[in-house]
């Protein structure tokens, strides 16, 4: 019906100039099928009636007419079509997931790996093969193990709280309107019905569900992948670095396909399954999807925290103790904490930087779609449009794949210095390719002129509006990226600077990382800053929730080579503790300094999406809100700016406080046993790996939770007790100033790591001065890298969490904050 009324006004509109009423009554009284096939058949005969004197018409002119007029006006994929192309694109992501992954496996950790010398390049001769991988093995599993256990463990603690937080979803929601099960008229579509409060309070905490469940089976399969292909990817390195950098690329890949697949497809099956009961009522069916938003956040809160403290306090204890006052290696077996910090690389950098992005990719979907909803394409019920940003996201899939073949097949490294270009080249290619499946898209999902919901009025839009907000996003986000490059890459001044200034102590050190951190905030600014202004320009608030999706359409390849440098990190580790040669050890350490530089570059792209997504949604809680205007003069509003600025600073002190009072338990354990266990400097005894990662798992499950509930309960106690308004200046003031500090503590953190391993590496002049390790330089560089340890991997990428989850969280919560809010006020 929908279809037949969009029909007959194009026909009566745009009917060639000789056809009669006759004629088009004719038209208007097909149904879509029968016009399809009739459109084919005319364009191969001509209608040969005349009528009276009139100019005869032909079939080729119906077809041309009214067949261009109804694609300029409905966009050319159909709904079937639409309905086709995105699940079967994330299941193209799954099964691709699935050939890198059996690529990956065909490397044996084993004694039988089939490795003859023949294959094996300045391997050491006197250590046997098969000893090497055996002792891998062992490596691996004791990670995996440990891993897996912390993980459950955590997640035991996550399940209570997704239960409690649901019940609380459900009660708040439904109180609206007093749990009543009749229809109530709709907010945004006025004259209309739509369905009870209480079933969106039912359908939003299924939603929470659902997305804190694939949050969780993210970041647990991320896990998993990684503690798989850690050892292979020593065990290649064996055979020169090219292998090596494979093996750990395909892992990564593994992880971001799958991660990008599921998400996609769990949405767009709960988007279908909740049409079931809300049929016409889009309104309430996109708005009770946010849910989903929120619970891939929440659940991404806890794994960043959690997982960032467990992995910071190892990687502080094992650092302090065993590099600056043993002077002996990192990943050294005698090292009590190194297992432990292993295991943090993949419950923290792994599962804790999927549940992110995830959560990410989430709120920005949830946010276009809800924007959306309240406007034509909601209205008018078209699905294709509706999907636009699914589809964005099908279509990344595809350039994701083929990205990957150009590090995997196209272009072999054959050197350590070819290792961090081929990184580069992949954000590069998916740039340029997405550029032109983003224009693809746009021209044959959108019709060519529509409205949208612009605070309360409409804002008449073209389609190549939308192709420009999606990919200013995108390169906004390929500017972040090469920005932080720039600032965490020891290839570049930046970090050489902080390098140098080891040569008169840490305390230099931690000034020149500190500058470079504030500096580096300027860039990625500038370009979030201008992302805003055009989208918002050309398509209101929807332009920035597309933007944000433009920034993450490439998130497959983003999660591989973020996934990638924990994977070689785990993998340096193990040849340390393998006892392999220093050979392998240099090709080892190369693919980790990348791999740092890689991470900050999707810290970037995590936080740059998270501003443009959590203003999208600021947006979206302002219109369902009520809220006419946000007033900085006005009291209400400033309270809750001041407010909302402050937090991201509270936040971060909680948890790198968190992360210090684990690291001393730490500390004093590795100290007890250097002193304590006769013969484990000598190598003649082993440490006690498992009191050390039973400090971490404690530290970080009892630590996690503070933090955790000032994020949660910040929205709910703003909007209950002070009201909208108040809580729109908290969303506001937490998301600049969160903005600010995310970036200058990540860029910051991973200077300080690139500054050390600069120095460790020694692969220039100026390197070598300041070398080798042990030495003064050398030290100073540690108790930096050591400092910015929390903010790399803790306080700053959980910030931008933070800022994300208050908005989708006060979304959802919108519409009882409206009704019930400001209790105090309403009391005073």
């Amino acid at each position: 019906m929908i279809f037949n009324r969009k029909l007959q006004k194009i026909i009566t509109s745009r009917s060639p100039s000789g056809a009669t009423q006759s004629h088009q009554a004719f038209w208007i009284s097909l149904d879509s099928d029968s016009l399809g096939h009739l459109l084919l058949v005319f364009s191969s005969f001509e209608q040969s009636k005349r009528e009276g004197g009139r100019e005869r018409i032909t079939g080729s002119e119906v077809c041309k007419n009214l067949g261009f007029s109804l694609f300029v006006e409905m966009g050319v994929l159909g709904d079937a079509f639409t309905q086709l192309v995105i699940p079967l694109a994330a299941i193209v992501g799954i099964g691709f997931a699935l050939i890198q992954w059996i690529l990956v496996s065909r490397v044996k950790v084993s004694a039988e790996s089939g490795y003859t010398d023949s294959l094996i390049e300045d391997e050491e001769e006197n250590v046997q093969n098969d000893d090497v991988v055996v002792k891998c093995a062992e490596i691996q599993n004791a990670i995996s193990v440990g891993a897996t256990s912390f993980l459950f463990t955590e997640y035991k603690y996550m399940a209570i709280f997704m239960s409690a937080f649901a019940v609380i979803i459900f009660f708040f929601l439904g109180s609206v309107n007093g749990f009543s099960t009749k229809s109530e008229p709709c907010v945004y579509n006025k004259g209309n019905m739509c369905k009870p409060a209480l079933a969106n309070a039912f359908f939003s905490m299924i939603a929470f569900l659902l997305g804190g469940l694939t949050s969780t089976l993210s970041g647990f399969l991320g896990m998993k992948i990684a503690t798989y292909a850690n050892a292979r990817t020593t065990l290649e390195a064996r055979k020169g670095v090219g292998k090596a950098f494979i093996t750990a690329f395909r892992s990564g890949a593994v992880m971001g396909f799958l991660l990008a697949a599921n998400g996609l497809l769990v949405l767009y099956i709960s988007i279908n399954l909740f049409k079931l009961y809300y049929g016409d009522d889009w309104e309430g069916l996109y708005e009770s999807i946010t849910g989903y938003g929120l619970g891939g956040s929440s659940m991404a809160l806890f794994g960043r925290v959690g997982g960032g403290i467990y992995t910071k306090a190892a990687d502080v204890g094992a650092d302090l103790v065993g590099k600056v006052e043993r002077n002996i290696p990192e990943d050294d077996p005698r090292n009590p904490a190194v297992i432990a910090d292993n295991v943090g690389d993949n419950v923290g950098d792994i599962a804790g930087m999927g549940s992110d992005l995830f959560g990410s990719y989430a709120e920005s979907s949830c946010a276009a779609l809800f924007v959306a909803s309240i406007s034509s394409f909601g209205i008018s019920h078209n699905f294709t449009a509706m999907s636009y940003p699914l589809l964005i996201s099908s279509m990344g899939i595809v350039v994701c794949l083929v990205t990957t073949l150009f590090a995997t097949d196209m272009f072999v490294i054959k050197n350590v210095k070819e290792i961090e270009p081929s990184l580069k080249r992949q954000l590069l290619i998916s740039t340029i390719l997405m550029t032109v499946g983003i224009a693809m898209v746009t021209m044959l999902a959108l019709p060519s002129e529509f409205t949208l919901f612009n605070f309360g009025t409409s804002m008449t839009v073209k389609n190549w509006h939308l192709f420009f907000c999606v990919a200013i996003g995108l390169w906004a986000g390929l500017v972040i990226g090469y920005t932080t490059e720039y600032y965490t890459s020891n290839a570049y001044s930046p970090v050489q600077d902080v390098a140098d200034a080891c040569r008169t102590g840490a305390a230099t050190n931690v000034i020149f990382g500190l500058a470079l951190g504030y500096k580096s905030v300027i860039i990625p600014i500038f370009a979030i800053a201008s992302a805003i202004y055009v989208s918002f320009s050309l398509a209101a608030m929807y332009g920035i929730a597309v933007a944000a999706l433009g920034m993450l359409s490439t998130i497959a390849t983003g999660l591989a080579i973020d996934a990638y440098g924990p994977i070689s990190d785990n993998a340096g580790g193990i040849a340390e503790m393998a006892a392999m040669s220093h050979k392998i050890r240099e090709r080892t350490d190369a693919l980790d300094a990348a791999g740092n530089t890689t991470a900050a570059i999707g810290k970037g792209f995590a936080i740059g999406s998270a501003a443009l997504v959590s203003l999208a949604l600021f947006g979206a809680y302002v219109s369902r809100a009520g809220i006419e205007a946000v007033d900085v003069l006005s009291p209400k509003v400033f309270i809750g700016l001041l407010v909302g600025s402050m937090l991201p600073y509270w936040f971060s002190a909680m948890t790198m406080k968190s992360v210090g009072s684990a690291a001393l338990k730490m500390v004093e354990e590795v100290r007890r046993q250097f002193n304590s266990i006769p013969g484990l400097m000598e190598g003649t005894a082993k440490p006690d790996y498992a009191t050390c990662v039973k400090i971490s798992t404690d530290a970080s499950l009892k630590e996690m939770i503070p933090p955790g509930a000032l994020v949660m309960l910040t929205p709910l106690v703003a909007g209950t007790f002070f009201g909208v308004e108040t809580l729109a200046g908290v969303l506001a003031g937490s998301l600049i100033s969160g903005v600010q500090v995310a970036i200058s503590a990540s860029n910051t953190g991973g200077a300080w790591d690139n500054a050390k391993k600069y120095i460790e590496a020694g692969a220039t002049d100026h390197a070598r001065s300041l070398g080798p390790k042990g030495s003064d330089p050398h030290k100073a560089a540690v108790i930096g890298d050591t400092i910015g340890d929390p903010l790399k991997d803790t306080s700053g990428p959980s910030l931008n969490i933070l800022i994300k989850l208050m908005a989708v969280e006060s979304l959802v919560f919108a519409p009882f904050f409206a009704v019930h809010g400001g209790l105090l006020f309403k009391i005073f």
